[in-house]
């Protein structure tokens, strides 16, 4: 029996689903409340170690749904999928939660491209050795200038200070009232030790001043590779590779860091500078719009105390360390030795 056209309704037909996506989708994605919160201890092109709360420590890769957004070393995030932690297992990065600080850097002063070193430190070691290699100041400034613009409390650790005196570095960053820690040998000073303790603190310096040789001292497992310094240039070898956080034993984290090439601060503003003086600061109030406060008509230059110069002067050596030349910046060696 045949069946007439005028009495088929729309149960009576079939419609076909066209070549490929024919799968609904659904904007409507998971809350992943059974996430899994951790840190990230180590970025390897595209995989991510992660350490959860409990010290178990996974490898995962990120989410799709997290797009472009970067993950580095020091993220808090939240994990899912196998957290177990054993061998050929993988978990996957849902969520990056809001970061405290950010730690940053370009590649040279005209570049606008921000590169992440790490995230949520609380604390920035600038470590650099009296001799073998020698202090480059220009490197110093720079790192300084970019924690104080991170929010991140800076702290000076000279090492090698039993080859030669550290009077003139300590001369030149007492009047910043920088934290200075000196080490002689392999012996890590007990005051050091005890502000870097329930702290995360990231190391920068260039190579062969000692990053590594401190890790190693602070964490005996840690097993970092160390280098020596070339007689002929008086460069240090390239030893570490990446980006590492390691627990310290009495609490807190140490951040490891590659020698650093260059420390482009393009984006640094040097009002986010200032503030970190207060007592600069609250004198700048009639400085003229847009002062760079190194210029004629700056409020600081109606200071009279002595001890306000000389930190007037550091502080302008520090806005001025933004925009010199790579070539004055870092000496006739040019720039240091791995970005």
């Amino acid at each position: 029996m045949t069946r007439k056209h005028h009495l088929l309704d729309e149960d009576d037909v079939r419609v076909r689903p066209g070549r490929g996506k024919s799968r609904p989708r659904s904007k409507d994605r998971p809350e992943h409340t059974d996430a899994i919160p951790g840190t990230v201890v180590t970025v390897d092109r595209g995989r991510f170690t992660v350490e959860l709360d409990d010290e178990t420590l996974i490898y995962s890769v990120k989410a799709r749904e997290l797009g472009r957004k970067g993950i580095v070393v020091g993220d808090r995030v939240d994990v899912v999928g196998d957290i177990s932690g054993d061998n050929d297992t993988q978990g996957r990065i849902v969520r990056r939660l809001e970061r405290l600080s950010t730690l940053r850097r370009t590649a040279e002063d005209t570049d606008p491209v921000e590169r992440v070193i790490v995230a949520n430190a609380t604390q920035l070691a600038v470590v650099t050795s009296i001799v073998d290699p020698a202090p480059r100041i220009g490197l110093i400034d720079r790192a300084l200038v970019a924690a104080y613009d991170a929010g991140i409390e800076p702290l000076l650790v000279l090492t090698k200070t039993d080859l030669s005196p550290a009077d003139e570095l300590l001369a030149l960053y007492g009047p910043l009232d920088v934290p200075i820690y000196l080490i002689a040998g392999k012996q890590v000073p007990d005051a050091l030790r005890l502000v870097l303790t329930d702290q995360m603190t990231v190391l920068i310096g260039h190579s062969g001043v000692g990053k590594s040789t401190l890790v190693n001292n602070l964490v005996p497992s840690a097993s970092r590779s160390t280098g020596h310094v070339n007689a002929v240039t008086g460069k240090g070898r390239h030893t570490s590779t990446s980006v590492e956080a390691l627990h310290l034993p009495q609490g807190g984290w140490i951040i490891d860091t590659p020698g650093i090439r260059s420390f482009g601060l393009a984006h640094v503003d040097p009002e986010r500078v200032i503030k970190a003086f207060p007592d600069l600061d609250a004198l700048t109030a009639d400085c003229p719009r847009g002062c760079t406060h190194d210029e004629e008509e700056c409020a600081l230059n109606a200071t009279t105390s002595p001890e306000m110069v000389v930190r007037v002067d550091s502080l302008r050596r520090l806005i001025r360390s933004r925009t010199v030349s790579p070539d004055e910046e870092f000496g006739a060696g040019g720039r240091s030795d791995q970005a």
